[in-house]
C-alpha cells in the first residue's frame, strides 16, 4: 500500500499517465487477491478424526478431514501446528490429512489450536484463522520389562488347566456314560454298528492372573510401567487377567477390549479418575 501511494504522488506531480495507469493497474490487482484469498478459506469445514494411543517419546498422528464447499475447491491450503504442517487442495470432495506431534509423558496430550492459512493465488497476501478442534490422544505408560516372581505369581494368579470338559479341539472317543450330552454322540459311528461313542474335546490351558498393584515395588510412574508391560505380555499371550489399583479394579477377562481398558486405566491413574472405566 505504501508503495501505492507513493506511485499515486508520483505519477500527480509528473502527471504522467503511464505510471497512473500502472498505479491504478496495481491497485486492482491488490483488491481482486484480498477477495480471492479470502475466498479460498471461505466455508472450508474441517473436522477431527480419532487419534490412536501411543506411548511416551512416540509421534502421536492427527487425522483432519476437509471438506470443500465450493465448485471451484479449495487451493494451497495449509493446515499446521508448530514442527507439523500438511499442503492440500481440496475439491468438491473431503480430503484427509495427519499432522504430527511427539508426546512426551502419559495421560490425555492436546496439541493446541491449528493453524490454517492460504497464500492463493499469488503468494502476495496470507489469510489465516486458528482453529481449537479438541484434538486429543491418549498415551500409555511407557513399558519396563518385569519378570513376575514365582511367589508372586501363586498369590496373585488362578491358573486353570487344560481339561476333556471343554469344546475346542477334538481329544478322541470313549463309549457312552447315562447322562453324556447328545449333541456329543457320534452317531456316524452308532450308525456304522460301532456303538455309542462320546466325543471329548481338549480346552488349551489357559492362565487367569490379577496384576496388581501391591505386589510391585518403586514409585508411581515405575509401577505403571511394570503393569504396562505386563497387560501387554498377557494379551499377546491371550491369557486372561484382571487389574487392580488403589481406588480401582478391572476384573479378569481377556481379549483386545480388556487390553484397551487396562491400558486406558493406566494411562489416566492419578490425572484423570472421572475417565478411567470409560471403554
Amino acid at each position: 500500500m505504501l508503495t501505492l501511494l507513493v506511485m499515486l504522488l508520483t505519477a500527480i506531480n509528473y502527471q504522467n499517465n503511464l505510471v497512473y495507469g500502472v498505479t491504478f493497474w496495481l491497485a486492482m490487482v491488490f483488491v481482486v487477491t484480498v477477495h480471492f484469498t479470502h475466498g479460498n478459506l471461505l466455508g472450508l469445514a474441517i473436522q477431527a478424526g480419532q487419534s490412536k494411543p501411543v506411548f511416551p517419546g512416540q509421534r502421536a498422528e492427527f487425522f483432519l478431514r476437509l471438506a470443500g464447499a465450493k465448485r471451484h475447491g479449495h487451493r494451497s491450503v495449509r493446515v499446521s501446528w508448530e514442527g507439523s504442517e500438511a499442503l492440500t487442495d481440496i475439491d468438491q470432495q473431503s480430503v484427509d490429512v495427519s499432522l504430527f506431534q511427539t508426546v512426551t509423558k502419559r495421560g490425555w496430550f492436546t496439541p493446541g489450536r491449528i493453524k490454517v492459512e492460504s497464500t492463493y493465488p499469488l503468494g502476495l497476501l496470507r489469510c489465516w484463522s486458528y482453529l481449537d478442534l479438541e484434538l486429543r490422544v491418549l498415551v500409555w505408560p511407557k513399558p519396563l520389562p518385569y519378570q513376575v516372581p514365582p511367589a508372586a505369581e501363586s498369590d496373585h494368579s488362578a491358573c486353570s488347566r487344560g481339561s476333556l470338559a471343554g469344546n475346542d479341539d477334538l481329544a478322541g472317543f470313549r463309549a457312552y456314560r447315562r447322562g453324556d450330552p447328545l449333541r456329543s454322540v457320534d452317531w456316524r459311528a452308532y450308525a456304522r454298528g460301532q456303538g455309542l461313542l462320546t466325543r471329548q474335546y481338549y480346552s488349551p490351558e489357559t492362565e487367569q492372573s490379577w496384576l496388581d498393584w501391591s505386589s510391585l515395588e518403586g514409585d508411581r510412574e515405575r509401577r505403571l510401567s511394570y503393569l504396562c508391560y505386563l497387560v501387554l505380555e498377557y494379551a499377546a499371550k491371550g491369557d486372561d487377567y484382571g487389574l487392580r489399583l488403589p481406588g480401582y479394579q478391572l476384573d479378569i477377562a481377556g481379549g483386545d477390549r480388556q487390553r484397551d481398558l487396562a491400558l486406558r486405566a493406566l494411562a489416566l491413574y492419578g490425572a484423570d479418575e472421572s475417565e478411567v472405566g470409560k471403554g
